[in-house]
């Protein structure tokens, strides 16, 4: 794909379905009793993964496009699936399945793509194995394929060294089956979906600070979700509307949940016009974003609110290269083992943009101000920086062309029609 500077952004758009709140509708749904029918899912690759997988296990589900059904087979109902289970290159569907299957009684193999085979997985095989899980790296280097060998487990109180809602979230669904409580406490906050959810579904699940405490289940009850608009997703177009003069976006039903809005918290931080408009409480949060053009400014990201943009960052970076003055990221060591390592693939590229930036080793610091032009962009196949640099690249003098550009199918399939859209 080929970009070129536009004049400005004009228009309304709604953003696909949140692709955490997606994945976890589709588990949950087959983990419970009766129909689970679910609004806003979004059709990415990701999340097909997520239903194939399930498919696999015995599990009926009808995808209808918008609306998907899932019919249950309660939390002890699934079966052994006839081969391999592939997550395709969702870390999601990885690390989350894992704790379910670890309570199983059956074994299973589970794999990805060439990028899944190299993200880490000692991060959640570690605290399954103090819950007696048998879970171990088929080619002993601490990533997939992984062999799960289903069987008892007991609660722990696990003390996570990262921030990780996978990591949280495969230890609260192996709880769901473990003798005892279990308890995950974070370094910060991560996003909190999965204990949303699961209470909504029927477990006992609670919260204390940073500590997500469950008891085991007995049974979970198939649920109506409305799947919000992915805030990660908005965020690509929240950034275009602040960074590319004259325009005005408004963004349909975007999750703003407390622990995913960081992006919004920056932009206002680094002085973006941002409205919140039609704001909804119950459940996860939501409201519509109206974005106008702004003079933007450097600012410090940090601690705790990283966890809460932790996808947001590249596009963040690239935003900061724009604004006056300069933005340091820190505490953000984790965008090394995403579907690539953001940090050194950002500083190369915005480099060869003609941005002013320096990597740190926990982040970067980018001393904004200078226009950007035009370069060839490795995507890496990561749909995350597919989708920043053809917003860079919208505000560059000259053409940029992004290589692996059809990745975003994973998260956002129509992104490239709707920033065309609203460029006319």
């Amino acid at each position: 794909m080929k970009f070129t500077k536009c004049n400005r952004l004009r228009g309304e758009v709604t953003i696909p379905g949140d692709k955490s709140i997606s994945h976890r509708s589709v588990m949950f749904g087959a983990l419970a009793k009766g129909t689970t029918e679910i609004h806003h899912f979004l059709q990415g690759a990701d999340c097909l993964s997520t239903i194939a997988c399930f498919q696999s296990m015995g599990v009926a589900i009808e995808n209808n496009g918008d609306t998907v059904l899932v019919h249950g087979n309660g939390l002890r109902g699934l079966k052994k699936p006839a081969g391999i289970l592939d997550c395709g290159n969702s870390g999601t569907t990885t690390r989350l399945i894992s704790g379910i299957l670890a309570a199983q009684d059956f074994t299973v193999t589970l794999t990805g793509d060439a990028s899944i085979q190299k993200r880490p997985m000692k991060r959640i095989m570690e605290p399954l194995a103090q819950m007696g899980a048998r879970i171990r790296s088929i080619r002993d280097n601490g990533c997939a394929p992984l062999e799960i060998i289903g069987g008892p487990l007991h609660g722990i109180h696990y003390l996570s060294p990262v921030a990780s809602a996978q990591v949280k979230s495969a230890i609260l669904l192996a709880g769901l089956y473990a003798q005892g409580e279990t308890r995950v406490t974070e370094p910060q906050l991560s996003r909190n979906h999965t204990e949303l959810m699961l209470s909504a579904f029927g477990a006992q699940v609670r919260t204390e600070g940073t500590t997500a405490i469950i008891q085991p289940a007995d049974e979970l009850y198939g649920q109506q979700i409305l799947v919000p608009g992915d805030i990660s997703s908005a965020a690509f177009f929240m950034a275009a509307g602040l960074m590319i003069p004259g325009s005005e976006i408004l963004i349909h039903n975007v999750g703003t949940n407390p622990t995913r809005d960081g992006m919004i918290r920056v932009c206002q931080a680094m002085g973006g016009d941002l409205t919140l408009l039609n704001e909804t409480t119950t459940g996860e949060p939501t409201a519509d974003i109206l974005v106008r053009a702004s003079h933007l400014h450097g600012t410090v990201i940090e601690g705790a609110i990283i966890p809460t943009l932790i996808d947001e960052l590249p596009m963040i970076a690239a935003m900061a290269c724009l604004a006056e003055g300069d933005t340091v990221i820190r505490d953000a060591a984790e965008l090394k083992v995403k579907e690539s390592n953001r940090i050194d693939i950002m500083v190369r590229n915005l480099t060869a943009m003609g941005a002013d930036v320096e990597e740190t080793e926990d982040g970067m610091i980018i001393h904004g101000g200078k226009p950007l032009h035009g370069a060839v962009i490795d995507s890496k196949l990561d749909h995350r920086i597919a989708m920043t640099f053809s917003i860079a690249g919208s505000t560059a003098d000259g053409e940029t062309e992004i290589l692996g550009a059809e990745c975003v199918s994973i998260s956002y399939p129509d992104f490239y029609q709707d920033l065309e859209r609203l460029k006319s």
